[in-house]
């Protein structure tokens, strides 16, 4: 597991063009280079004084359908995908400047801005990247749902679904991430829905830009999608997806294996806010720093400073 040690941002500015998932309206949207200890924010270009919010969890206002950000009034919907393919990417730093208060839905993957960002390059920056490293166990469950991180010397995930539906049932899948791994396994895999909930959604005003161009839509028992599914467990590889994005908005990486059953936007949300409760369970910390963690005179790059 090569883990990046220095500040990341893109090399170049990298854009792209589609529908708000739920607005159908189109958005423009490009990522820009930032300095280090920037992080990640959203610009809105459309309003007056093109106002900034930081991609953190403290400025989380919805998460019904979607990952909403807010600060003062100006919102940016539906984040998680570009912030999963810029975690899985290890960049650290950007400015996303957006004309609208969706991110574009694309094709309800991750797959295009992992391309886009990819294309525009990578810039390794002067400064080293800081870690949330887990020391025990940090938990939070709520009947049969439920998130633990576990230490651990990199970043891995497990996420565990089960839905009734003879083409989802149970699922799970883990992975180490590499941007390797999340590029070839995760990112492609696209958000999905219920015929029935699609149609709900579009009789009260929303999913407006929701299609089978950018949905996985299932019926009573079977794909409605004719070019079918991507993986044959696209679903729960989404749902890894929408945790590495919900994830990053604890503004730093961490190192720990996190365990997810039968999660979502909200629960990760509310997982996020016990994460940072309990601050004797992780540390922050440089790999080049000296640090007493039983495991870090494993790690190939402790080994190599």
């Amino acid at each position: 597991m090569q883990l990046s040690l220095r500040q990341r941002t893109i090399a170049r500015p990298a854009s792209c063009t589609g529908l708000g998932v739920h607005s159908g309206r189109p958005v423009n949207l490009t990522v820009h280079p930032a300095p280090i200890n920037h992080g990640i924010k959203f610009l809105r270009s459309d309003l007056p004084g093109c106002p900034e919010i930081s991609a953190h969890f403290h400025n989380v206002v919805d998460t019904s359908l979607a990952t909403v950000i807010g600060h003062d009034g100006c919102i940016v919907s539906t984040i998680e995908h570009l912030m999963a393919a810029l975690a899985g990417l290890s960049i650290d730093h950007a400015l996303v400047e957006i004309d609208g208060y969706e991110v574009p839905i694309m094709d309800g993957s991750a797959g295009p801005f992992s391309r886009m960002l990819r294309d525009a390059g990578i810039r390794e920056q002067a400064g080293p990247r800081c870690f949330f490293v887990v020391k025990e166990p940090i938990s939070l469950s709520e009947g049969d749902r439920s998130v633990t991180v576990y230490p651990s010397p990199a970043f891995g995930i497990t996420c565990i679904i089960d839905f009734n539906h003879p083409l989802i049932r149970g699922q799970e899948y883990s992975l180490d991430l590499t941007e390797e791994t999340f590029h070839r396994e995760i990112a492609p895999a696209r958000t999905f829905g219920f015929l029935h909930e699609v149609e709900y959604l579009k009789r009260m005003g929303l999913a407006r830009g929701g299609s089978l161009d950018n949905v996985v839509v299932l019926d009573g028992r079977r794909i409605v999608n004719d070019d079918g599914l991507r993986f044959e467990d696209e679903f729960v590889r989404h749902k890894i997806l929408d945790c590495i994005g919900d994830f990053s908005l604890l503004g730093m990486p961490v190192l720990g294996h996190v365990v997810a059953e039968k999660s979502g936007h909200a629960f990760n949300h509310a997982f996020l806010e016990r994460f940072f409760e309990q601050k004797g369970s992780w540390d922050t910390l440089t790999l080049h720093d000296t640090y007493g963690f039983a495991d870090y005179e494993d790690f190939p790059q402790a080994a190599a400073m």
